[in-house]
């Protein structure tokens, strides 16, 4: 199996031996996973999403303490679902609020400099998703190991990119020029950190398909949209960046 990029879905994600202690395996009465399934959690957790996303986008700055503390607590159980194994839907529901919490907040920031690009950024993300969705069901792209192997080091530079300028902006010692700016070249590293993290969408769809092939049981579904969403976040405020500094530029 040519294995997801997605950090919430391993190679073991859908292998028996990783749920010794769940008696729903054998579970021979239990229903099978299906990409229909996965989908409607996926949904469940989008709706999550949006609504604690614009109940605190709507009465900010007075709730931006609940969007750092959705931003922490979401970070937290992110890691507790990844290296657990939850399957628990309590818990990967909670996620979602919490995110939600977490990208009102940031969209309010955004929303606050450029009137708009809230609703846009969504628009693009759902667009996005629905594109490669379809692509991938048509058997335009397979995820492959060329693939694979292209992706996991453009994402690999990315996240060093990222944590070298976190660091630098934190210590002060130094800086990445040009990534975060409103200009020609970040807005060129913006459309390719959003083209790689769509990309990831495919791995994504190709990895609950083989789920699906291998007969998982129903309760993976919720595992699986876990991932999917953790993917969806990415990309989500990586185009909400991307329409700043398009808007930025085009300001002067």
């Amino acid at each position: 199996m040519y294995r997801s990029r997605n950090p919430a879905l391993s190679d073991s994600t859908f292998d028996k031996s990783a749920y010794s202690d769940a008696p729903w395996w054998d579970d021979q009465d239990s229903n099978l996973m299906t990409m229909e399934g996965t989908a409607e959690k996926t949904g469940i957790l989008l709706i999550l999403i949006a609504t604690t996303a614009i109940a605190t986008a709507m009465y900010m700055p007075e709730t931006i303490l609940l969007a750092v503390l959705g931003g922490i607590a979401g970070f937290i159980l992110a890691l507790v679902i990844i290296f657990s194994g939850s399957t628990n839907p309590a818990l990967i529901c909670a996620y979602a609020v919490f995110q939600g919490m977490l990208l009102g907040g940031i969209t309010w920031i955004f929303e606050s400099q450029f009137p708009g690009i809230g609703i846009l950024a969504v628009v693009l993300t759902l667009g996005i998703l629905g594109a490669m969705l379809t692509i991938y069901r048509a058997g335009l792209i397979e995820w492959n190991q060329n693939l694979q192997i292209a992706i996991t080091s453009s994402m690999l530079a990315i996240l060093a990119i990222y944590i070298a300028s976190f660091i630098g902006g934190i210590s002060g010692w130094f800086s990445v020029p040009y990534i975060h700016d409103a200009s020609p070249i970040g807005i060129a590293f913006s459309l390719f950190v959003v083209a790689i993290a769509s990309l990831c969408l495919v791995a994504d769809f190709d990895f609950i398909e083989r789920g699906v092939e291998r007969g998982a049981p129903k309760q993976l579904e919720w595992r699986a949209a876990f991932g999917l969403m953790v993917t969806l976040i990415w990309l989500y405020l990586e185009i909400l960046e991307l329409l700043a500094k398009i808007a930025a530029v085009s300001k002067r």
